[in-house]
């Protein structure tokens, strides 16, 4: 199997890229590629680990030399189709042409979708790709879909990432029948906006075919204590939540480290407790659920969040070579296929 890895993309690139592909690479099977430029990614491997090259560390470290980078202030679609070598488009261009399995970028994330379904293209049946988050949650984890991908959707959209989402859940993580809910800003049918009322209508009548199991809608407050598996919304509500739970996280690990070293009693104290602090402190943070897999495209495609540091690419490394033995996306392509050839079939039957 070879992960192909945007060397150049994201805030800490390419020293976080770097070290987090070596971090990685005992823990994996998997040969890793890091796409971008060879001259500085050499000279960045001899100045961290004293090495001419990164194929000392471990010979399943390799490079593939580009010479463009997609900055993040870039425009996505203009950056797609004119930096032809930069170090994501030659990754999705790698992956399309079966030279990678699976393609890892902290990347502009509007260049990241408009690669992944310009250059490696959609399943078909599905109308837009969408981000799949991992997050904590109470004695479990939380499926947030979409979380940035989209940020104007109609309700075919979300009723298709509850569909995506519970496929991904069943096929990654063994969850049967993952409880979906719609992000809202109550539980009543009635409540929301014209996207989400509507949204909840679409879900409540198609999910049963679908195979979804719909509880309804979810309030933020809800969301994180083991009553739902998914959370469906559009990715700029998405987003916000994402960013927000993120903030809260380290508020509260910045927050509860200052008390616990505020004075000598204080520090007294937390000694016994600290094997729990610890275990607190690694459930909420969201560097240990790794990257955003884009599901409704024909390969797996991650997204790893823009600012990682060293160890959420180690992470994010990990899980997409999980996702592949996992085959999430052959699953999605081959249940969208069915779904078709039934669409067919009652069409066929109606015409008749």
């Amino acid at each position: 199997m070879v992960i192909l890895l945007d060397a150049m993309g994201g805030d800490n690139a390419p020293d976080a890229t770097i070290k987090g592909a070596v971090k990685a690479i005992n823990q994996i099977e998997s040969e890793v590629v890091l796409i971008g430029n060879e001259e500085i990614i050499n000279q960045k491997v001899k100045e961290f680990y004293g090495k001419n090259a990164i194929s000392e560390i471990s010979p399943r470290l390799k490079i593939h030399h580009t010479l463009e980078t997609i900055e993040m202030e870039d425009i996505p679609t203009q950056a797609i189709k004119h930096k032809k070598d930069s170090s994501m488009v030659v990754g999705f261009n790698m992956l399309k042409e079966g030279k990678g399995d699976v393609f890892i970028s902290a990347g502009n994330s509007g260049a990241l979708l408009t690669g992944a379904t310009l250059l490696v293209g959609r399943i078909k049946g599905v109308d837009r790709p969408a981000l799949a988050g991992i997050l904590p949650a109470y004695k479990s984890r939380l499926v947030l879909m979409d979380c940035g991908a989209n940020t104007n959707c109609k309700p075919i959209n979300l009723l298709q990432f509850a569909q995506m989402s519970s496929i991904y859940l069943q096929t990654t993580l063994g969850v049967k029948s993952p409880r979906v809910g719609l992000l809202n800003i109550g539980t009543e049918e009635t409540k929301g906006n014209e996207l989400t009322k509507e949204s909840y209508q679409l879900l409540k009548e198609k999910s049963k075919e679908l195979g979804v199991n719909f509880i309804g809608n979810v309030e933020g407050r809800e969301a994180f204590l083991g009553g739902v598996d998914i959370i469906v919304t559009d990715g700029f509500t998405g987003n916000i939540f994402l960013k927000a739970v993120e903030g809260l996280g380290k508020f509260v690990k910045r927050t509860l480290s200052e008390s616990l070293k505020k004075n000598l009693l204080s520090k007294l104290a937390a000694v016994p407790s600290l094997p729990a602090i610890n275990r607190f402190a690694k459930t909420v943070d969201y560097k240990e659920y790794g990257g955003a897999l884009f599901l409704g495209v024909k390969k797996p495609v991650v997204k790893a969040h823009g600012s990682s540091d060293e160890k959420l690419f180690e992470f994010t490394i990990k899980q997409a070579e999980q996702f592949v033995k996992n085959k999430a996306v052959e699953k999605l392509t081959e249940e969208f296929s069915k779904q078709r050839e039934q669409n067919i079939e009652e069409s066929e039957t109606t015409n008749s």
